[in-house]
Formats: structure tokens, C-alpha cells, sequence
């Protein structure tokens, strides 16, 4: 009797070894992978931040697939002895079992003329006004993106091209956030044999006094005739007529440059020449300047970060609690991947068994 009983649970802990193992593990491993993912992206960024702020070289590596493979293996052993006298029945059984994860990640490192390219070619003008009609603060679009806008000009804190801002470019910026959380700002697509060309208008008509006043200001700030029905949006440092909005937009490494420069860096790091000191422009005050993201430095490894990364013996992170650089920080990231192209045949790729 005993044997069969142990016959009987063997035979069940075969079959559960039989059972299809795939479909109970995507609910798991696929948010587990998404989060390590997501984790591993915000702390290649920040680093690559800090890189560009020290003069080290900056390094983007893409996870290109992951594959994971299961492996479950059961063995039964089973023996057994009966005899004829009552009570003497023996029995022997047996069973071992084994469980292997194996996943194996391929990465892509973005390099290549293709990629290079893509980082230091000037974002169209076309995208920064698509972004600011889908929805994204118009003031924060133009400050990242944006180096001058019919010749007035935005702060830029990196290299041999650092300057203040002129105090028009955050009127521009902040009037044309007003105009449009008001629905006052229209823009179209408009192809032709040269390619896509942005035209933006401005509503007229059944508007709030409030809103026609600002509109009216940011004719005026850019230079635009106050009765132009459409504003022809180019790439340039300035507009031909008084009907064109000329956008002089920055390409990723400017944007990462300009993010980069405004890093809180060690004072320790400034006095040994490692690194220079955070820019200060005099129109910073007048214009009410404060850094798109704010990254902060310390010894010691902060205990509510949003993303953290060491370097250079200290810590570098963003605040948890900083809702502003979390939410700009995570654009940035959106903004990269939307400009930078996939890597060309023929690079390295390495892939890494993690079993």
C-alpha cells in the first residue's frame, strides 16, 4: 500500500514538471525586465550627463533583445519488495528535480557615422512645433531645444558659446505657454518638393481680451505683422519677412551640453581642476533662470533618488521629490530616443549570457 501511495505522488510531481512553463512567467519577467530596463536607460543617461559635465566621453549602449530560457527536469526512481508475511511490504522511490533560468541579453553600442550624425544634426523645426501642438509646455520646448527664435537668444551654459539669455526669450517662452493652454496656437504640416515645411496661427477670433493681448505681445516680441493669418516656421537666424518665424534649434549634444552644464558639481572637484565651475550669467536673475534639471552631488549615496550614479568617488542623482527634473529628465529621454537613429549594419554587438 505504501508503495503505490508513493508511486501515486511521484507520478503527480512528474506530471507538474510536464506542465508548459511559459505562459505563468510573462506576468512576471515581463515587468521585471521593463523596470530593469527602464532603470538601466535613466542611469546610462545621468552618467553620460556627468561624462559631458567632466569633459569624459560620453558612451550610449542599446539593449537590443532578450532571450529567456527555462529549464525544468524531474527523475523518478522507484523500487519496491513484497512479501508473503503481513506488515513486511518495502518499498524504495526516489525523484530529483532541476529548475535553470537562463536569460541572454544582446547589446548594441550607438556608434558609427549614422548615429554621430544624428547627435549633431540640428533638430527640424517642424518637431518643435509639433511637440509644443501635442502638448508639451511651449516654454520648456523652446529652452531645451531652441537656441535663438528671430534673433533673440536662449541661455546656452557649455563651451566657447556660453551666454545669458536675452530677457525677450523668456517673455517669448512664457506668453506663448498662455497662448497655448488657451487652444490658441494652430499648426499644420505643409510638404513640398523641398520637404516639410511647420506653419503655426495664432487664433483672432472669438478670444478672451486676456489671450488677444498676448497674442498681440508675442507678434510684437517676435516681430511678426499683427494681421499675418500664417506664420511660415524656418530653420535660420533670421526671417525674411514679417510673416516668417525663423528657429535656430539645437541638435541632442547641444541639448545634453546645455543639461550637462547646469550640474551641481563638487567644489573639491573644481579647486583640483577636474572639472569647471557651474556658469552664472548676469541676466540669470533678471530673467528668473533656473536649471531645466537639477542634479545634485554628494559623498555619500542618497537615500530617495530618482536615478543615482557614482562617479568619480562621489553620487549624482535626482531628487525623488523633484517633480519638475524627474518629469524633464524623462522628456529629455523621450527626445533622445525620437532623434537618434538605429545603429548600422555591421557594428559590434555583444551579447551576454547572464546563467
Amino acid at each position: 500500500m505504501r508503495v503505490a501511495i508513493g508511486v501515486s505522488c511521484l507520478s503527480a510531481f512528474l506530471l507538474a514538471g510536464c506542465a508548459s512553463m511559459g505562459p505563468a512567467t510573462i506576468a512576471r519577467d515581463r515587468l521585471d525586465y521593463d523596470s530593469a530596463v527602464s532603470t538601466s536607460w535613466k542611469r546610462t543617461m545621468l552618467l553620460n550627463l556627468v561624462k559631458l559635465r567632466y569633459g569624459d566621453t560620453p558612451m550610449f549602449t542599446d539593449v537590443a533583445s532578450i532571450i529567456n530560457s527555462y529549464t525544468l527536469e524531474t527523475t523518478v526512481n522507484l523500487s519496491g519488495t513484497l512479501t508473503a508475511s503481513p506488515g513486511s511490504e518495502v518499498g524504495n522511490a526516489g525523484a530529483s528535480g532541476h529548475y535553470a533560468d537562463r536569460p541572454t541579453i544582446t547589446y548594441h553600442p550607438l556608434l558609427g557615422e549614422q548615429f554621430t550624425r544624428s547627435l549633431m544634426t540640428p533638430i527640424p523645426p517642424r518637431i518643435v512645433m509639433s511637440l509644443i501642438q501635442s502638448g508639451w509646455p511651449a516654454d520648456l520646448v523652446l529652452q531645451m531645444m531652441v537656441s535663438s527664435i528671430n534673433g533673440v537668444q536662449n541661455r546656452f551654459g557649455a563651451s566657447a558659446r556660453a551666454r545669458g539669455a536675452d530677457p525677450e526669450f523668456q517673455k517669448i517662452g512664457a506668453t506663448l505657454r498662455r497662448i497655448q493652454g488657451s487652444g490658441g496656437v494652430g499648426m499644420r504640416i505643409d510638404k513640398t518638393k523641398d520637404g516639410e515645411w511647420a506653419v503655426m496661427s495664432l487664433r483672432r477670433t472669438n478670444v478672451t481680451p486676456e489671450l488677444l493681448e498676448d497674442i498681440q505681445t508675442l507678434r510684437e516680441l517676435l516681430g511678426i505683422r499683427l494681421d499675418a493669418e500664417e506664420i511660415h516656421v524656418v530653420y535660420g537666424s533670421a526671417p525674411q519677412n514679417d510673416e516668417e518665424l525663423a528657429v535656430v534649434t539645437r541638435s541632442m549634444l547641444e541639448i545634453l551640453l546645455d543639461t550637462a552644464a547646469a550640474i551641481e558639481v563638487p567644489d573639491a572637484h573644481v579647486a583640483d581642476g577636474s572639472v569647471t565651475r557651474t556658469a552664472v550669467f548676469d541676466t540669470d536673475a533678471v530673467v528668473g533662470y533656473q536649471p531645466m534639471i537639477r542634479i545634485q552631488s554628494g559623498p555619500k549615496k542618497p537615500d530617495n533618488a530618482f536615478v543615482s550614479i557614482p562617479y568619480a568617488d562621489y553620487w549624482y542623482w535626482i531628487d525623488n521629490r523633484d517633480y519638475r527634473s524627474k518629469s524633464i529628465f524623462s522628456f529629455l529621454m523621450i527626445l533622445f530616443s525620437l532623434t537618434h537613429t538605429a545603429p548600422a549594419e555591421g557594428l559590434p554587438i555583444l551579447t551576454i549570457p547572464t546563467g
